[in-house]
């Protein structure tokens, strides 16, 4: 079910007490994926944004996060449902992402148009 919430190989969460949680700006929109949990995206952009199973915790797509590297992986959920390629990937080859010049210009111009995950004075 991560893999196809996420459109990715896995879901990657952090929880979080909802005592200790606040929305900044706005809301999430919501999908209710199963009999026992709904996921929140942002209804703008499409973002992932949640997992809730739980009435006093959400989890949180490390993704969505501007700095997702203060965050560490302490479980693994479901890994007999891991990816099978997911194993190969220390040995995959690993290249830049502006590996060509023509990408290397359009990643230095380009523009994101996500909102930040801190509440900012000015966003699009």
């Amino acid at each position: 079910m991560c893999q196809k919430a996420t459109g990715g190989l896995f879901g990657a969460y952090v929880a979080v007490e909802n005592a200790n949680f606040v929305w900044s700006r706005g809301k999430p929109a919501y999908f209710q994926s199963s009999s026992v949990a709904r996921r929140g995206f942002c209804s703008a952009c499409g973002t992932p944004l949640t997992f809730e199973w739980a009435e006093n915790r959400t989890a949180l797509a490390m993704g969505c996060f501007d700095a997702p590297e203060d965050f560490v992986f302490d479980v693994a959920y479901a890994s007999e449902h891991m990816h099978p390629t997911l194993s190969g990937l220390p040995h995959v080859p690993v290249s830049p992402l502006a590996d060509t010049p023509e990408a290397e210009r359009a990643y230095k111009t380009m523009a994101g148009f996500q909102h930040p995950d801190h509440d900012t004075d000015h966003w699009p």
